[in-house]
């Protein structure tokens, strides 16, 4: 099943050779590598370039684990740039998997060389055309921007929406709205063709890779069961107004946990981070009433939010104004 993604793709065409490192974000398995190895590869091809002028490489790969230093990957992409006169189209998947290593040439222990420099300098080549993608939006932090000197663009991926999922569906609307609320728009999900194969499919993602990699990238240990009722409490309650002290008080009232309202909202912060939820701020408040005012969360992808329920609550309303949300931002 061949998904167009269209309006991701034409972003890409648009921004070509402008100079920038196009930075393609989204959620893991939400279709960035699909987007970028398959469909702009072959628009490429289409426009008569050739395999040698593409450099790809998924640091999510075992095979390419040694590239996730930033010497060894700076030298690899610099060693396949071999015809000065030739455009090349550098593809880098997941570049948060590149670790910052400590400066071999400086005696400064607190020098460090990171994916931003490997960047930068692949930048200055007026013949290549950089493109990265990420699973964390921490490598989007002010202070990296800023160290990108303005000349990244970010294009956002989301999960599919209905209009892709239904134009892909085999079936009328009607089933195709009430699997589409059920279980999502993640492409692997859309793939499979029973209920048992979809939901064990999103259980795993959660627990394995979207709960995993929070608790590894922020080195959680005592608190993991906690991340684990927080992300239910938060599934049961999308579209409800809250905020980190009510859900410190319902944490203590429903589990006898005492957890501050500022470790709540640093776990909340961990999920948006890795863009397994968004936060809705009221637009009608400003200055320091933001930090009273009630907010409310949604999930990126409603089929995640079902399957970390185990499928209940399937309550259509609520579940509607979650798609509604990710389809309007």
């Amino acid at each position: 099943m061949e998904f167009p993604r269209e309006l991701y793709l034409q972003k890409l065409i648009g921004k070509m050779h402008n100079g920038r490192v196009k930075i393609i974000t989204g959620i893991r398995r939400c279709g960035k590598s699909y987007l970028l190895f398959h469909l702009f590869t072959r628009y490429l091809h289409e426009q008569g370039v050739t395999d040698n002028q593409i450099i790809g490489l998924s640091l999510e790969d075992l095979p390419n684990a040694r590239y996730r230093n930033p010497l060894e990957l700076d030298q690899y992409v610099r060693s396949r740039i071999v015809d000065q006169s030739r455009q090349y189209y550098v593809m880098i998947d997941e570049i948060q998997f590149v670790t910052a290593i400590p400066n071999p040439y400086l005696d400064d222990p607190n020098a460090k060389l990171t994916f931003i420099d490997v960047i930068l300098g692949l930048m200055k080549l007026c013949n290549v055309d950089l493109y990265i993608t990420g699973s964390n939006s921490k490598m989007l932090s002010s202070d990296i921007l800023t160290q990108f000197r303005d000349r990244g663009d970010e294009i956002r991926i989301y999960p599919l929406s209905f209009a892709e999922f239904s134009g892909a569906y085999e079936g009328d609307s009607r089933r195709a709205w009430a699997d589409y609320c059920t279980y999502g728009g993640m492409p692997t999900a859309v793939e499979l063709q029973t209920h048992e194969e979809k939901s064990r499919y999103l259980q795993d993602l959660f627990q394995r890779t979207y709960l995993k990699d929070v608790i590894e990238r922020h080195n959680i240990k005592n608190d993991v069961s906690i991340l684990d009722d927080l992300l239910n409490v938060v599934a049961s309650a999308i579209g409800s107004l809250t905020n980190a002290s009510k859900l410190s008080r319902t944490f203590m009232s429903e589990k006898h946990v005492s957890i501050s309202s500022t470790t709540i909202e640093r776990y909340l912060g961990y999920f948006e981070e890795a863009f397994l939820i968004s936060k809705a701020n009221r637009y009608d408040v400003k200055g320091k009433r933001y930090m009273q005012t009630p907010s409310k969360y949604y999930f990126t992808d409603v089929g995640l939010r079902n399957a970390k329920l185990n499928f209940r609550q399937q309550e259509e309303t609520y579940i509607m104004e979650n798609i509604l949300y990710c389809e309007l931002i």
